[in-house]
This record gives structure tokens, C-alpha cells and sequence, in this order.
């Protein structure tokens, strides 16, 4: 609401005056008004509240000295029971709030900081009112969960395992082919989609395999209340060994004390060492069972195939030991392992269930997003009622796009969700790509970035689609570009300028990605452009400002005013154009001219009441009005609503 701008109706109404007499009375106090203005600015629309605001108003809001009065908020509240809250008049906190440059009406929303910053000005002390329910959870909520869950439905779950190792040792390979070994003799003609993990069935029971690069980190990232990783399966390469990042994982399993499964790969190539192998991961702290250790070692070849069941076995036989379960009919919990703006469904996130059952139509939150799932899909494009423990499922309905490592989590209602959700945002500055890129005045706006690919063909393409996007209110500022791995000076750069990171088919060197972390810098990681360009666009447009649409349902004739008292009246009409709807707003026109706007307390046809009354009906109606409508005046029926601006380019 931060326009510069305001209706003089709006302000009229404000004073409970009509436009004409709202010029008039400028004038006399010495403020000019343009004949053909229908908008004044901030400025101004405080000099003429000032000036013509009724004195007992002024009076009765001098400041007092006495103890400040306690009040709460909610995250969002509409101003008109802002003003009850604070138990002023309409004008005064309208003034208060354009002093701080937000106007809005009485039926808009006004978030709790806004609120919070006027009240505080106005001389009260404020608290937040907090939704029912966590705004967040806990590092070990998921298993305090379970230890307090003392019910008989706790269950076997299937383990959730992270594929890795060092690149080129077959990581990609051995995912791949226990995909498609599953699909063939699951499903004929399946059509498998990437949603980041799917299932495989071995002997009976099912594990869910996370097959996205750069899951890695899903060993480490306790997500807020779980680790999403149950068993690492590293692999090795059998005429390579032991590499850097093979070191890496081996660190990472130790100090997660996350159950470590060696596949070592390649094993029918020239060159394969096995003894090597296992000679290298005794030597940092790696012990194969045949070398007197308790670590698992299967000896495989993801490309012929050889070797994978017992690998699945050995699997299996970990999770028996490590006894991973979950309770069905609990609390629903779950982790975000994928998310991306689809054009289609629009916000779409794969997550994995951790505990309880998500279904469809449920209420959720998933850190500061909110919704009710439209939709769950498995990755065989197969729609699903319900999705129990660690089962992958794609899920639509969201608000926003969240957040890999967002914790999903049911609610009560769509307001508490909402509520949640708000509470979230603010607490732990989770912002999308558009967020905090605000620069200067409200007319000026600026998305920056950095742009790091793989070639200069790459670099090339994307600058172009992204030059499209410009336009006169959003200013799309790329900060740097160059081919390469995103490194520490992108970071710092991106940093110190609030911009985002795009990586096209590149990297992150390690220590890039640590300096990101410290500096809440944003890395998105793409490897189609289209993607690419879709999600900048979506940032573009969620940083244009809305637009007042405003919508008119019909008119009716006011042929009779039974009773009048303080800002209520019993009307009777006739419909003359279109309809009239008990939602939404009313005008009163008198000779076509605005005198004021209102609200239908009650609406009536032949004593029954009604919602809608049809062209040529009569009808009675009690409104919340401060205007003194008349036999003969006209009252539109209308409602506005802020409407997402289009990308319009300026050239």
C-alpha cells in the first residue's frame, strides 16, 4: 500500500464529506485543488486531513500522560478493526498511517509491522498476537516426536538413502539403474518425472532413493527437525579409489552418524583394484567388514547391472538394524527436497513425509508458505489420496515457492496457516528471489544479479531472454557475468549489492557456498534456460505493484429510508441495473456524483433473506453507512481487489 497516490473519494470519505464539499473546504483553508484532480499526493493528502479534520477529533487524540496502553496484534488486520483495536477515530489513523506513507482504506490489510511501527507512534505498546500452533519447529522436533509418541501405531518406515561419491565414480549411473530396473517390472510404459526421489520395491518392502544432484548436502542439513538421509550408499570406483570428495562423504557420514554402505563400482573394468580400494578407506577410518570393520562393502557394476540386488539387500538389512519408523496417524511432518514454479500448477514442491500422513485437501505450512494441497503425484505421474512416512510426493496448492530444507507441517485452517506462515517470514527472513531487492523510492525498483554459466554461448542466450524483461517500473540489473564455477568474490559481490546468484550448468566451489550461508547470499543452480527465465520473470512480476480492479455488480434506486440512526440505515429499493450482491461494497451517487461508500449489514427480498437481488426486484437492506442517503439516490454495488500486474516491456 505503499502508493503515492490517493483518490480524492477515498479522502472524502475519509472526512465523511462529499467531493465537492471536500474542494470547497480546501479552499477556504487555503489549498488548491486542481478542477480536473481526482488524485492528490502523500503531501498533500496530509495537508488536507490536517486541515479539515473535525476539531473535537484533534481534541480528543491530544497525547495524555499516562502509562501506555497495551494492545495486540495479529500478523495481518484490516484497518477498519485496526481502529477498533486502537479505539480512535477512522481519520486519525488513516493520517497516522499515511504519515509513515501507507495508504489504504478501511476494508484493505495492513501487515504487523506496519501496524505495529503506527501504533507505536500513536503512544501504545504492542505485542504480537501469535497464531495457534508452532511457527516453527525445533532441530530434534521430528525425533521428540516419536519419543513422546507412546502410540501402537508406530511403524516400520523405508529407509531414505543418499547415493554419492566422488564425479565420474558412478553415482549418477547406479541411480539411474535402479530407477529404470523398478519401472520395467513394476509398470509396463510407465512414464517416469524428476521430482527428486523416488521408490523401488526389494523383496517386499520399499526404499526411497533421493536422485537429485546435490542432495550430498541432505546428509548434513538436519532440515529443521530431521535428517532427511537414513543410509549413505558411497561409491567408489574400483580403478580410482579414494578422492577428495569421496573423503568428503566419508566425513560428513561420521559426523552425522549417518550409517555408511560402500558400493564399489566398476568392477568389471581393466584396471579395478578392489584391494586397493579397501586399503584406502582403512586408511581413513573406513573398516570393511572383511577387513575386521562393521562397514558393508558390495561389490558392483552400475552399468551391466551386476552386483545391485545385494546392494538393495544390504540396504534393507541396515534399516532392519537401524529399526527407522514413524507413526502414520501422527503429527504430518516432512522436509523440501525440490521446488520450482510450474506453468502449469504453478507452485510445486517435492517433499518427503517423515512422519504421519499427508493428504489431499490438507492444510499446511512449509516455512513461510501456506496452502491446501491441491494435488499429490508420485514420480510415475501417478495421483495419489495420501502419501504416508518416507514416501516422495510432489504437492500443489502452495502459495510460494519454499524453500529446499523447508519444513512441511499441518494445519488447523487456512488462517492459521497464513498466520504461521507470516510469523515465519518475519522471523527468519525467508525471501524469494525478488525479496529485499527494493531500492530507493517505491517508483524505483531493481532486481539484481549475478550470472555465472558454463560457456559464453550460455551467457550469451540468457542475457538476451533477460534484456526482454525489462520494463519501466522493475529495472533488471545484472551486477557481474563471466564463465566459470561461482566463487567468493560472486558472493561478496552479491553480498554487498543484495543481489541474487544464477549458476547455469556451472558449480560452486566449497568455499563459495560456506561465504553464501554467512551472508544469507541466494546460489540458484539451473540447467535448463527456460527454468531460468521463467523463475526471474516470476521475480520481476511479484515486484510489480498491484493494481486497484475495481469491479461493478449493478445499481438500484432508493425509493424509501425507513430508519436512520448513527451510521446505520433501513433502506428500501429496486434494482435497476445488473444485480446487487450483499458482498462486497456500495456507493451512494446523487446526480451521478460519489458521496460516500458503505457496507450491507442485512439484505432482504419479500422479508426473506437474500445475497443477490436480480434486475427489476425490489428489496430491503440494512447499511453501515456515514453518509445520509436519500429517496431518489442511486447505490452501486461494486468490489475491488489488487490485481497482479502484467510484464508489459518497455520496449
Amino acid at each position: 500500500y505503499n502508493n503515492p497516490v490517493m483518490d480524492l473519494s477515498s479522502l472524502s470519505k475519509q472526512l465523511n464529506l462529499n467531493e465537492r464539499e471536500l474542494r470547497q473546504k480546501a479552499a477556504d483553508a487555503g489549498i488548491r485543488l486542481s478542477p480536473r484532480a481526482r488524485k492528490v499526493d502523500n503531501y498533500l493528502a496530509r495537508q488536507i486531513l490536517d486541515a479539515l479534520m473535525p476539531k473535537n477529533i484533534k481534541q480528543e487524540t491530544q497525547p495524555v500522560n499516562r502509562e501506555p496502553k497495551k494492545i495486540k496484534l495479529p500478523a495481518f488486520i484490516k484497518v477498519k478493526d485496526y481502529v477498533d483495536v486502537l479505539g480512535l477515530s477512522v481519520s486519525d489513523v488513516i493520517k497516522a498511517l499515511l504519515k509513515n506513507g501507507i495508504m489504504a482504506n478501511i476494508n484493505q490489510e495492513i501487515d504487523y509491522d506496519t501496524a505495529a511501527i503506527v501504533a507505536q507512534d500513536l503512544g501504545f505498546d504492542v505485542e504480537e498476537e501469535k497464531a495457534e500452533g508452532s511457527a516453527e519447529l525445533g532441530t530434534s522436533s521430528l525425533q521428540e516426536i516419536l519419543k513422546n509418541d507412546k502410540s501402537e501405531n508406530i511403524k516400520p518406515r523405508p529407509p531414505i538413502v543418499a547415493i554419492m561419491g566422488h564425479v565420474d565414480h558412478g553415482k549418477t549411473t547406479l541411480i539411474d539403474y535402479i530407477r529404470k530396473t523398478n519401472v520395467a517390472a513394476g509398470e509396463a510404459g510407465a512414464i517416469t518425472q524428476h521430482i527428486g526421489a523416488y521408490q523401488v520395491k526389494k523383496n517386499g518392502k520399499f526404499i526411497t532413493i533421493l536422485d537429485t544432484p546435490g542432495h550430498e548436502a541432505f546428509s548434513e542439513m538436519r532440515a529443521r527437525g530431521a535428517n532427511v538421509t537414513d543410509i549413505i550408499v558411497l561409491v567408489v570406483a574400483a580403478d580410482d579409489g579414494v578422492k577428495p570428495q569421496t573423503l568428503e562423504v566419508i566425513n560428513r557420514a561420521k559426523l552425522t552418524n549417518i550409517p555408511l554402505i560402500v558400493a564399489i563400482n566398476k568392477i568389471d573394468k581393466d584396471g579395478a583394484n578392489i584391494m586397493k580400494v579397501k586399503q584406502e578407506l582403512a586408511e581413513h577410518g573406513v573398516l570393511t567388514e572383511d577387513w575386521g570393520g562393521k562397514t558393508i562393502a558390495v561389490l558392483i557394476s552400475a552399468k551391466s547391472g551386476q552386483g545391485i540386488d545385494e546392494l538393495l539387500e544390504m540396504i534393507l538389512l541396515t534399516a532392519e538394524v537401524e529399526n527407522f519408523h514413524a507413526n502414520p496417524d501422527g503429527q504430518t511432518l516432512g522436509t523440501v527436497i525440490e521446488s520450482h514454479l510450474s506453468q502449469g500448477q504453478g507452485p510445486v514442491a517435492t517433499v518427503i513425509i517423515q512422519n504421519g500422513t499427508l493428504k489431499v485437501g490438507d492444510i499446511v505450512t512449509i516455512g513461510g508458505v501456506f496452502g491446501k494441497i491441491r494435488a499429490l503425484e508420485n514420480e510415475l505421474r501417478k495421483k495419489l489420496k495420501e502419501a504416508g512416512p518416507s514416501a516422495p510426493v510432489q504437492i500443489s496448492g502452495i502459495s510460494d515457492v519454499p524453500l529446499v530444507g523447508d519444513i512441511l507441517t499441518t494445519r488447523d485452517s487456512l488462517e492459521q496457516a497464513r498466520q504461521i506462515a507470516y510469523q515465519i517470514q518475519r522471523k527468519e527472513r525467508v525471501r524469494r528471489i525478488s525479496s529485499n531487492k527494493i531500492t530507493g523510492d517505491t517508483e524505483s525498483k531493481t532486481l539484481n544479479l549475478v550470472i555465472k554459466t558454463d560457456v559464453h554461448g550460455s551467457l550469451e542466450a540468457i542475457k538476451q531472454s533477460l534484456d526482454k524483461l525489462k520494463n519501466d517500473e522493475v529495472k533488471l540489473n545484472i551486477i557481474s557475468d563471466g564463465v566459470g564455477e561461482v566463487n567468493e568474490n560472486d558472493v561478496s559481490l552479491a553480498g554487498a549489492s543484495k543481489a541474487t546468484i544464477i549458476a547455469f550448468n556451472t558449480k560452486t566451489n566449497p568455499k563459495a557456498a560456506n561465504l553464501a550461508k554467512q551472508q544469507g547470499v541466494t546460489i540458484d543452480t539451473y540447467d535448463i534456460i527456460y527454468e531460468l527465465i521463467e523463475d526471474v520473470t516470476n521475480a520481476v512480476i511479484k515486484m510489480l505493484s498491484p493494481e486497484l480492479i475495481k469491479t461493478s455488480f449493478g445499481k438500484a434506486k432508493i425509493l424509501k429510508i425507513f430508519m436512520t440512526e448513527k451510521g446505520q440505515m433501513i433502506i428500501g429499493g429496486r434494482v435497476e441495473e445488473g444485480e446487487l450482491r450483499k458482498s462486497g461494497e456500495i456507493m451512494v451517487l446523487r446526480n451521478g456524483e460519489e458521496l460516500g461508500r458503505g457496507e450491507i449489514l442485512e439484505l432482504q427480498q419479500s422479508k426473506t433473506a437474500a445475497k443477490v437481488i436480480n434486475k427489476g426486484d425490489e428489496f430491503g437492506m440494512k447499511v453501515k453507512t456515514h453518509v445520509k442517503v436519500q429517496e431518489g439516490d442511486v447505490i452501486e454495488s461494486f468490489e475491488e481487489k489488487l490485481k497482479a500486474k502484467e510484464l508489459v516491456n518497455s520496449h
